[in-house]
């Protein structure tokens, strides 16, 4: 049966592909002159208002002015989990139709959940390589299914169109020894890789290290696309000392308080409407956290982390203007999901190795296969646990629930969900030669997936048809270049799935749904909800009893989506 459903889709791509169109790959050389470089930068985990110019604590001067001097949208879209968004963002394409329906640790030998990156989807490396680019991308992946030292790299970045990688294959990482860390196709550690060898290591650092010596060892005869893939902030909340010590103090009035101050500063900044109130706090109160010092610790580590993410930023600003090229290099940041409630590192301070006598210590040459090892290199056992005091490289903790409460202020839920706190990204959009109204702000409902047709219209290049002989599905999103110029965005309408997660958003209107886990598979466990986006952003007021016609209708086109982007077949079973 998965046979025959894997060779329908197939064959239907291909006559949908032939359809009036040729299916040779077409791609136009333009000419280099006046072709803007390109950065796009992805953050990992953050909230939509952590960053200091959307409201955050953390000291963020570089993404700060590149917002004064560029575009900021406070209505951007990702898909609510880390390797579903890198492949939309990648691809311009829905997740599911990209293979990454869910995460890569499975292979469901469906077409929309493989855990792996669809060869009928087109990276922008691949496209822009064609194009004349140079391409380069520093930091993690996450786009290929869960590697083994045996496993193929057909789905390495190298292989889906980057010239050069620095980086971690896998979807998370210690920041002081991370595993499955590569250079271009090589496995290498810390200790072995004879290319980059700082004093001390830590790895947000060494993402924009690599970033700026790409920038100045590059052919400067071609326009340049560099893909930085921060993990800041995804766990382990993981720091050097004297990062974290400007933030001791900073979180002390606890969550509620610093929600409240957070959403003052939103309204300054003019992201939100005056009348915006908070969503309702999902979590213990300050008052009864029995843990504070600790909590305190991780958010104190959290900042950190941000503020060492947004000082290599400054160091690739830098770079730009001394060779004379920052004016004419586009520059996107964004994040891949809302912040994340989960509880990483919870409960009684213990070892994270199930079984401490028999871990054995690493040698200096020796690889590390994943993402959480349990003992560093010199020999210390890496502890988990409420009380852990978060930063150094023998901890492994998240931030937890509370924080990402205050993280996604003023919006509802986290990580995972459809609702507005799992879905909503910051987008800062920077570009001197293209962009001619610095430090506005954008209302435009946007997605991810719209980068890929952003950047292609700007370099004036066709996407594909047909790639390496594989029929390639037309891309989904749209460009955002007439809201440059404040016009609107067309399009009916922007569809989310993840594990049973599901929304829909046209116009004003957002149906959402919840999903839940249990029996071993993922589940709905709620009926649709409808909300009116223009004056309740924080999901409050469920208009879908007094409106079921509304409902009918986006319900229905969140059907016809399931069905196109390849939704179904779900290994979930058909979701109703």
């Amino acid at each position: 049966m998965k046979k025959f459903l894997l060779i329908t889709f197939l064959t239907g791509l291909i006559a949908l592909m032939a359809s009036g169109q040729s299916k040779t790959t077409v791609i136009q050389q333009q000419p280099q002159t006046g072709r803007p470089n390109i950065i796009l930068i992805l953050a990992d985990d953050m909230g939509y208002s952590d960053v200091g110019c959307y409201g955050g604590e953390a000291s963020t001067p570089n993404l700060d002015m590149l917002a004064r001097e560029g575009l900021r949208y406070t209505q951007f879209y990702n898909t609510a989990r880390c390797c579903p968004s890198r492949a939309s963002l990648m691809t311009g394409l829905d997740p599911h139709q990209a293979g990454m329906g869910w995460m890569t640790s499975n292979d469901y030998h469906l077409p929309g959940y493989r855990g792996d990156l669809s060869h009928h989807a087109v990276t922008i490396a691949e496209v822009l390589k064609d194009a004349g680019y140079a391409t380069y991308m520093s930091g993690k992946w996450h786009l290929n299914l869960s590697p083994t030292p045996t496993s193929t790299k057909e789905n390495w970045p190298l292989q889906r169109g980057f010239e050069h990688y620095y980086g971690t294959i896998l979807g998370a990482a210690n920041y002081y020894d991370p595993g499955y860390l590569c250079r271009d196709n090589k496995l290498i550690n810390t200790g072995t890789d004879s290319v980059y060898k700082p004093s001390t290591y830590y790895f947000t650092d060494a993402i924009s290290d690599n970033g700026v010596k790409y920038l100045q060892e590059r052919d400067k005869q071609k326009p340049f696309f560099m893909y930085m893939a921060y993990t800041a902030a995804h766990w382990p909340m993981q720091a050097p000392e004297e990062a974290i010590a400007k933030y001791k103090g900073r979180f002390d009035k606890g969550y509620e308080v610093l929600r409240a101050e957070r959403l003052e500063r939103m309204k300054k900044l003019g992201l939100v409407d005056n009348s915006e109130k908070l969503s309702a706090f999902d979590g213990k109160p300050w008052a009864s956290e029995t843990s504070k010092p600790a909590m305190l610790r991780r958010m104190e580590t959290y900042a950190a982390m941000i503020e060492i993410m947004d000082q290599g930023i400054g160091r690739l600003i830098k770079e730009l203007k001394e060779e004379g090229t920052y004016e004419n290099t586009l520059i996107f940041f964004l994040q891949d999901n809302g912040a994340c409630a989960e509880l990483i590192g919870d409960g009684l301070t213990r070892p994270l190795a199930k079984n401490p006598d028999g871990v054995k210590k690493l040698s200096p040459d020796s690889l590390t296969y994943t993402n959480n090892p349990s003992i560093t290199r010199d020999g210390k056992l890496v502890m988990q646990g409420k009380d852990v005091m978060a930063g150094p490289a023998d901890t492994y903790v998240s931030y937890m629930q509370e924080w990402a409460n205050v993280s996604n202020t003023p919006l509802r839920k986290f990580k995972h969900f459809v609702h507005e706190g799992g879905i909503s990204t910051p987008l800062i959009v920077h570009w001197p030669a293209g962009i001619k109204t610095p430090g506005e702000i954008r209302n435009q409902i946007g997605h991810e997936m719209d980068i890929m047709p952003t950047i292609l219209t700007i370099v004036k290049t066709t996407y594909p048809k047909e790639y390496h002989q594989n029929a390639i599905i037309p891309v989904e999103g749209v460009s955002l270049v007439p809201s440059f110029t404040n016009q609107p965005i067309v399009r009916e309408a922007i569809f989310w799935e993840h594990e049973m997660n599901r929304a829909v958003r046209m116009g004003k209107w957002k149906l959402v749904s919840e999903g839940e886990f249990k029996n071993g598979s993922y589940a709905l466990s709620s009926a649709w909800e409808l909300y009116d986006m223009s004056v309740d952003r924080i999901e409050s007021n469920n208009l879908a009893p007094k409106n079921p016609l509304m409902v009918k209708k986006l319900s229905d086109m969140w059907e016809n989506y399931a069905q196109r982007c390849l939704v179904y077949p779900s290994p979930w079973g058909k979701i109703r």
